[in-house]
């Protein structure tokens, strides 16, 4: 079983996570921000992951210390559960349309960070979570998961839909990148012997 829990405790968040890859999509999410919990539903959801998070941050401040946190764990246990990654797809990409949004994502797990954050939020905040932490959020989870995310907005005006659809979109692109390929059923699918 593919699976991982992550402990992070600092000065500014306590977080406990636990991620099966090999899931049904069940998930337990409190980080302290509606919108995010929305969100991670639906990665969980859409992604098939089991996905379990407590999160108690400084939120009285702002949500940034939670979001970027959450983005290091869940990067983290995306790269333990892993392992050697021996079998795995390694790429998966989605085209998603929600309602006037449509959005590419594409993924590489390739032991390499980068994060091409093409996404055209319009409004600086749904409800009390500031929009600009999306891409903290993605920035934290490429680093530490260690692996290549691509967005792609091809059109969206609503600022919900465009972060749904995104969410919705790299999870299906996760799902398929950390399938298991029978092409490589007992190699890495890379030319160099390492990912």
């Amino acid at each position: 079983m593919r699976t991982a829990e992550i402990i992070r405790k600092t000065n500014e968040t306590d977080i406990a996570l636990t991620l099966a890859l090999d899931g049904s999509g069940k998930s337990e999410i409190s980080t302290g921000s509606g919108f995010m919990d929305h969100m991670l539903e639906l990665f969980a959801a859409h992604g098939k992951f089991d996905l379990k998070i407590e999160c108690a941050g400084d939120v009285e401040v702002d949500y940034h210390h939670s979001i970027e946190d959450i983005g290091i764990c869940l990067g983290m246990a995306f790269k333990e559960a892993l392992g050697d990654k021996v079998g795995i797809a390694r790429y998966g990409d989605t085209t998603l349309a929600m309602d006037e949004a449509l959005i590419l994502t594409a993924v590489d797990l390739s032991g390499r960070s980068c994060l091409m954050f093409g996404l055209n939020i319009p409004n600086p905040t749904v409800g009390t979570f500031d929009t600009e932490l999306v891409e903290e959020f993605w920035n934290a989870f490429v680093r530490h998961a260690e692996c290549a995310v691509h967005f792609h907005q091809f059109s969206g005006v609503n600022t919900h839909h465009i972060i749904e659809g995104a969410f919705k979109s790299v999870a299906r692109s996760l799902r398929k990148a950390v399938a298991l390929d029978a092409d490589f059923a007992d190699q890495l699918p890379s030319t160099k012997g390492t990912l």
